[in-house]
């Protein structure tokens, strides 16, 4: 990969493949909505919370949350005054009784494999993978040239897209040092010094990944402004001296309440004055939409313990760690970055 690519910026929009790659979970979601639980039916004589849609349904909010997100960015749902009702669409085409009604469509989805998978997460609320990923088998494979390198080229191939356009979206020209937290290969470091020459950087990442960022930052050429620290984000204190914190892609993994622990962290390891950089993909205030958004969070709801979160969330757990609000600005393929300050 060439230093420049870290600068400039593609001229073609690869929005559509990603919203494939994101999106490869929505089709499954919408699938048990249909076919597992007959929602739509359900929901269109009986207007209802999100939690009596869990009590009725027996699912989880987290998961459930997601899914109420999903229909209606895609103008299948309505909700007003905190309660879901269907929409014309939903019930012309997903509501039984009607003669447009696509439910047996959708039925011959019913006993796929990923989809009862869907429905295993939706009931249990634990991700698909819950069971089988193993850390340690993870840690001994990275240990082989070949997987590392598969490793580093699925972060960095994504992050070389995003990470410059974090860093043309925010001013930084009076910061001094970056921590980027569990920052992977560095791809989003060295994105940020590359962009900012008054700025050094440094990634916290935990064995044996932090080997991988080594190998990767040097390989890039920013060695001399990127440092690795070896740490848990979770386990660990968090180490100071920098005045700015980057977080992209990285809560949206976690449940609330980890998500307010990071930001706790973050807030106590920053001097005052401090920003944070949160960068992931939102959905809007009123969780209608972004529809791309959406159904990346079937994907995330689905393999992690977290979903996208809404501005109107992230704002909320901001507030009450003690940031101040600095406003959001648009990066690339639906993704943005929430600018939070140290009071």
């Amino acid at each position: 990969m060439p230093i420049n690519a870290l600068i400039n910026e593609p001229v073609s929009d690869p929005i559509s493949l990603y919203r494939y790659r994101d999106g490869l979970a929505a089709v499954d979601l919408l699938a048990v909505a249909v076919a597992h639980l007959d929602l739509f039916t359900w929901l269109a004589d009986n207007p209802s919370t999100l939690a009596a849609i869990c009590q009725k349904f027996e699912i989880h909010p987290r998961p459930a949350d997601v899914m109420m997100s999903l229909t209606t960015a895609n103008g299948l749902t309505t909700l007003t005054g905190g309660v879901f009702l269907v929409t014309l669409r939903g019930r012309e085409h997903l509501s039984s009784g009607s003669p447009w009604d696509m439910g047996p469509y959708f039925a011959s989805m019913k006993d796929r494999p990923s989809t009862l998978a869907m429905l295993e997460v939706l009931r249990t609320n634990r991700p698909a993978n819950f069971g089988s990923f193993d850390p340690q088998a993870w840690a001994q494979a990275m240990e082989r040239p070949e997987f590392a390198k598969a490793f580093t080229a699925a972060m960095d191939c994504r992050g070389v897209l995003l990470g410059p356009a974090i860093a043309r979206r925010v001013d930084l020209a009076e910061r001094n040092a970056v921590l980027d937290i569990a920052g992977g290969s560095g791809i989003y470091a060295c994105a940020m010094v590359a962009n900012h020459a008054n700025l050094r950087g440094a990634v916290l990442e935990r064995a044996p990944v932090d080997r991988i960022a080594r190998d990767s930052i040097a390989a890039k050429g920013y060695s001399d402004r990127v440092d690795v620290i070896t740490g848990d984000m979770f386990a660990d204190t968090w180490p100071t001296g920098f005045d700015v914190h980057l977080m992209s892609n990285v809560l949206h993994d976690w449940d609330e309440p980890k998500v307010r622990e990071l930001l706790k962290k973050s807030y106590d390891a920053l001097p005052v004055g401090g920003v944070l950089l949160l960068h992931h993909a939102y959905l809007n205030v009123e969780k209608t939409g972004p529809l791309h958004v959406a159904e990346f969070s079937a994907l995330l709801m689905q393999i992690t313990e977290g979903k996208c979160y809404s501005l109107g969330e992230m704002r909320s757990y901001l507030v009450d760690a003690g940031f101040q609000w600095g406003g959001v600005k648009s990066t690339a393929v639906s993704r943005s970055v929430i600018i939070a300050i140290k009071e």
